[in-house]
């Protein structure tokens, strides 16, 4: 299986320690985010990984020309800084060959929390990686699920009907994969597709069926930001 990180991004809300280091090559206990998100691919038998790169992106490169536990290529978005992770999905899209995942690149997980979510994947199109807890905030990207079935993701959710958060970690079949390059290549043709999450055309497809959900509930996972950077190691 392959694995697409998405890691173009500088991650501004954690200036100034991204002012000119990328927010994947930050430290965490004494390796940078990157790094554990390779070795827990790697812990759960990925074959290839590829990195979208953008911002600072030699250095980026100098972790992945190091690890040399399974194949990672880097793939440059030389258009990082004006645009939104739908985009960088759209410039990645030749490498969605099925099946594969897709992985934020500031999201910190443990080893069993991908295995949880291999093994739950169901015969779905696309799986998600939910979580759940007591409450959630604006920038939560929340979800509606129905069994194990998502209807809705996104942050501007009515927190009425929300129960749920992506974790941004999410596996696709050979259908999902051609459903979600079909959508990136028609939201990429609107107006405002530079300015769009991936997790929205997650959205839209969700509203047609075939998107499932697998509950990571009591795994450890966490987005690097500025509350919990020095908190969220594995």
């Amino acid at each position: 299986m392959k694995a697409i990180l998405l890691s173009a991004g500088q991650g501004s809300r954690l200036l100034p320690l991204t002012a000119d280091t990328p927010k994947c090559t930050l430290d965490v206990a004494g390796q940078s985010l990157l790094e554990w998100q390779l070795h827990a691919l790697a812990d759960n038998g990925f074959h290839e990984i590829v990195v979208v790169t953008g911002f600072r992106a030699a250095q980026v490169e100098a972790i992945t020309a190091k690890f040399g536990r399974v194949p990672v290529r880097t793939l440059y978005n030389p258009f990082y800084a004006v645009s939104d992770n739908l985009a960088t999905c759209w410039l990645a899209r030749e490498e969605m060959t099925p099946p594969f995942a897709i992985v934020n690149g500031d999201t910190i997980f443990e080893a069993a929390t991908l295995r949880a979510l291999i093994a739950g994947r169901g015969d779905t199109d696309i799986t998600l990686a939910c979580d759940v807890k007591d409450a959630y905030d604006d920038d939560d990207m929340k979800v509606v699920v129905e069994g194990r079935m998502l209807r809705r993701v996104g942050k501007k959710l009515d927190l009425a009907h929300v129960n749920g958060e992506s974790i941004g970690m999410m596996l696709f079949n050979e259908k999902g994969a051609s459903r979600f390059r079909a959508r990136l290549e028609q939201i990429m043709r609107r107006d405002e597709g530079n300015a769009r999450w991936y997790l929205s055309a997650i959205d839209e497809l969700a509203q047609e069926g075939g998107v499932g959900i697998c509950n990571i509930h009591g795994h450890g996972w966490c987005e690097v930001d500025e509350d919990c950077l020095g908190d969220c190691s594995p």
